[in-house]
């Protein structure tokens, strides 16, 4: 494997030296997220394997172009999981993707991000060099983290060649739950939830239908179910899983906003179809009748933020625009990773 790393560190300085943009990929299953695409590929699928994975200590540790389908599989072996349920956007994902696209599926707003699992991680800047950052147990930064600044950074700081990730035991029992409900009163009723001890690991709303899980021990969901009341779904998996993977007929669209807002916002009239995840934290928008700029002032007045997730033109910008501050921030460290800015180019910001 360290040919490998030898021919990444030829490549990234040799495009350093010749200031030529390298695009770096894995299974491609991402591409169409962030700004427009720069640069001759970086092909990270050679350099993959399982690094280490020891069961008892919730930690597993992967090379980048390691297939995500291939780490998952091995986890449910021993009944672990990815617990942030990761988009899989098909079989040719990679667990280096994963990372630097930072996207988490419906447990995130119960179990966590996936920049709250990312333990440590090792990086390749644009001069070759090789750095390691936090390690494998969760209480292992001096200093500033940036084994998760990582996370979401769309490798705009350079080539993540391999993570370690926490994982955590699959769930004993999980249940879900159907609530006929329209979008006010869904959002009251998930807040109302948020502050009670309830086994919750998923909410969506949808076209007036709340749907809940309840993830746990047994005799914990059972109360739960007893307490809340609802249409208990049967066979509810293929529904969570579409939800995850965005194959859920919702997603079918060529512009698709995503809109991240206090769980307590108050509802979003933007005039299009919304699906909300995460409690409300997390509202998805497509058909929307108002320009970008309407829509980005809406949702920050609301106190949040929109992306454009998904469509062929992204002139108005893919994320929403940072604050000065923070962009002097963003390029100052751009520029500590990345001097010649070959790196992804435009793809974040």
């Amino acid at each position: 494997m360290n040919d490998y790393l030898d021919h990444f560190r030829g490549r990234i300085v040799a495009a350093s030296a010749a200031a030529a943009p390298l695009r770096i990929a894995g299974g491609a299953t991402k591409d169409w997220y962030g700004g427009p695409l720069q640069g001759e590929v970086l092909d990270t699928r050679p350099y993959r394997g399982i690094v280490d994975y020891e069961p008892t200590e919730l930690v597993i540790t992967a090379r980048c172009g390691t297939p995500l389908a291939e780490v998952e599989a091995l986890l449910r072996e021993h009944r672990q999981m990815l617990a942030f349920e990761p988009p899989r956007f098909g079989a040719a994902s990679t667990i280096g993707g994963v990372v630097a696209s930072g996207l988490s599926g419906p447990r995130r707003a119960n179990a966590g991000a996936l920049r709250d699992f990312v333990l440590g991680a090792q990086l390749m800047n644009g001069q070759g060099e090789l750095l390691n950052f936090g390690g494998q147990v969760m209480k292992n930064v001096a200093g500033y983290d940036v084994s998760r600044l990582l996370a979401g950074s769309l490798g705009v700081l350079g080539l993540i060649t391999q993570v370690s990730l926490k994982v955590l035991p699959l769930p004993l029992v999980e249940t879900t739950l159907r609530f006929e409900l329209d979008e006010i009163a869904a959002l009251a009723r998930m807040n109302q939830w948020a502050g009670q001890p309830l086994p919750l690991s998923a909410t969506c709303w949808h076209a007036g239908a709340l749907t809940v899980r309840l993830s746990g021990a047994e005799a914990a969901v059972q109360a739960a179910v007893r307490r809340l009341g609802g249409a208990v779904v049967a066979d509810a998996a293929p529904f969570w899983d579409a939800l995850r993977d965005q194959t859920h007929a919702f997603f079918d669209t060529d512009v698709l906003w995503r809109l991240a807002l206090s769980p307590a916002a108050s509802a979003q009239v933007l005039g299009g179809e919304q699906l909300i995840e995460w409690g409300g934290g997390q509202r998805w928008l497509k058909g929307a009748r108002a320009e970008a700029g309407a829509i980005r002032r809406a949702v920050a007045a609301a106190g949040g933020h929109a992306t454009l997730y998904r469509a062929a033109d992204k002139h108005a910008g893919a994320f929403h625009p940072q604050s000065p501050a923070i962009a002097r921030i963003h390029t100052r460290l751009q520029a500590a990773f990345d001097p010649a800015g070959i790196f992804n180019p435009g793809r974040l910001y």
